[in-house]
């Protein structure tokens, strides 16, 4: 009995201690920060706030994008066509001087052959509707005699050209077919770059292709038409022009119609229609046949910074009227070479090519409120538009470079038959270029029109102008059919 209560109380003993030295040792950890700090008796520092860093946006792997394929690739469509013939030359003209066959035939008197044989052309399209309605590009069918469209399953159909609008490069044809497999429709205003697409097409004639990219830009202007093209880094090559391109969602956001290459096939950029543009161009193409689209009259370039200083503008934008249409639209609403559109109906315009755009959607015989920037000042002008004729409006560029020093030219008046001869209502020609003016891109045979806003008739017109002028002027020219600003230094 001894034992057992000696036993017990060694127990409780020796619980009691390991207590303790627990309770101790947290105590101990908790308060050595206040023992260390005490001797130095130095206000205790304050706390560190640390905001904690934004979520970064991490790639966390590559998309499989096998789904989208199997659910989309029966609705895109293989095209072949078959070309109008082109008419033969003449035998004895120069232009088949060596070509053998001509040779030939000049040779035993033997009449050639009035058209030279159809050639083939293949592209690509995909489904809209179940009754048979297909979208691609204008340059794979606006030439062909005969359009066939092969679908996935083998199927082969006899397409009927519903509409052709060059402009934007869309087309809308037709077979004879129905319950057909259809895509689904995208914001292409929503894209972003860095976001992933998917082309499917027929490169080379190998249907049903697959490639993969990333948008690279959006709204990215080419040539002088009215496309803010997607550009992307997704191989696309001859025979994927019409094609669709999708998002991550499986739906189409744009139509495959260009590539930038120096060799004929892809090299790392291409562009794309935005869908919603060319669902804008089928449905007119549908219901009339045809696209109508406005315009007002106006040659337009961009605004550079040399240009917004010299117009006191405080940053480069907006589009720079460079010519203006004898009775059209914009002249009737006072518009002069030298105003600077930077709004029309509420839509900022901060590049030049977002004009032409803004402007086709509007319906002709509609008013448009254009913002302006005229005298060094801001405006607004209502403008009717009417209707755009087939002969594109010609869009100037900017060749401009920087120089220095005086202006450097050497002009002379032109004779009213010169005028005729040039198509130009400009009265000095200049004949020798130098200095900043040469730097600035100016040449010989270009006609000035005005200095700064400002038109010029005569030498004396032109020094007195370049005199008010700071250290810079832009001078307005004609070459050839176009007028241009072009910014000159004068130091």
């Amino acid at each position: 009995m001894g034992s057992i209560r000696t036993w017990s109380l060694a127990l409780v003993a020796g619980i009691f201690v390991v207590v303790v030295a627990h309770q101790r040792s947290h105590a101990d950890s908790g308060s050595a920060p206040a023992q260390a700090s005490a001797p130095a008796q130095a206000p205790a520092a304050a706390p560190l706030t640390v905001s904690p860093a934004p979520p970064a946006a991490r790639v966390t792997g590559l998309p499989d994008f096998s789904g989208l394929v199997a659910e989309n690739g029966a609705a895109v469509v293989n095209i072949s066509v078959v070309e109008k013939p082109q008419k033969g030359s003449t035998p004895g003209d120069p232009s088949d001087a060596d070509d053998p066959l001509s040779q030939f035939f000049r040779h035993y008197q033997m009449p050639a052959p009035e058209h030279a044989p159809p050639s083939h052309g293949i592209g690509s399209g995909f489904i809209i509707s179940p009754d048979g309605y297909v979208l691609t590009n204008a340059h794979v069918v606006a030439d062909a005699s005969e359009v066939t469209v092969k679908l996935t399953d083998r199927r082969e159909f006899v397409a009927k050209v519903i509409g052709v609008d060059k402009r934007s490069d869309v087309a809308l044809i037709k077979i004879a077919a129905t319950g057909l497999p259809i895509v689904h429709f995208g914001d292409s205003s929503r894209l972003k770059p860095g976001q992933w697409v998917v082309a499917i097409g027929s490169p080379f004639g190998f249907e049903n292709s697959v490639t993969a990219g990333v948008v690279s830009a959006t709204a990215r202007p080419l040539d002088e038409n009215y496309v803010p093209f997607i550009q992307t880094d997704a191989a696309v090559n001859p025979g994927n022009s019409g094609g669709p391109l999708f998002n991550v969602d499986g739906q189409v956001i744009g139509i495959n119609a260009q590539i930038y290459s120096r060799t004929g096939g892809y090299m790392g950029m291409s562009f794309a229609i935005p869908i919603d543009l060319a669902l804008s161009v089928e449905n007119q193409l549908r219901t009339k046949g045809k696209v109508s689209r406005s315009r007002i009259g106006v040659a337009v370039q961009p605004v550079n910074q040399k240009l917004a200083m010299t117009f006191g503008l405080s940053t480069p934008h907006g589009a720079l009227i460079s010519a203006v249409e004898p009775k059209s639209p914009g002249e009737r609403a006072g518009l002069v070479p030298g105003d600077v559109i930077t709004s029309v109906d509420g839509h900022n315009i901060d590049q030049s090519f977002d004009l032409p755009t803004v402007i086709a959607e509007i319906p002709p015989g509609n008013v448009a409120h254009i913002g302006i920037w005229h005298d060094h000042k801001a405006a607004e002008v209502d403008v009717k538009t009417v209707l755009l004729d087939d002969e594109p409006a010609q869009a100037a560029r900017n060749e401009g470079e920087d120089g220095g020093g005086k202006l450097g030219i050497a002009v002379r008046p032109l004779e009213p038959k010169e005028q005729q001869e040039l198509h130009t209502r400009g009265h000095l020609l200049v004949e020798d270029v130098s200095g900043p003016a040469l730097a600035a891109g100016l040449q010989a045979g270009d006609v000035v029109l005005g200095v700064n806003g400002a038109g010029v008739a005569s030498v004396a017109d032109l020094k007195r102008e370049v005199a008010r002028a700071g250290h810079s002027v832009a001078l307005l020219i004609q070459r050839d059919d176009a007028q241009i600003y072009v910014p000159v230094d004068i130091g």
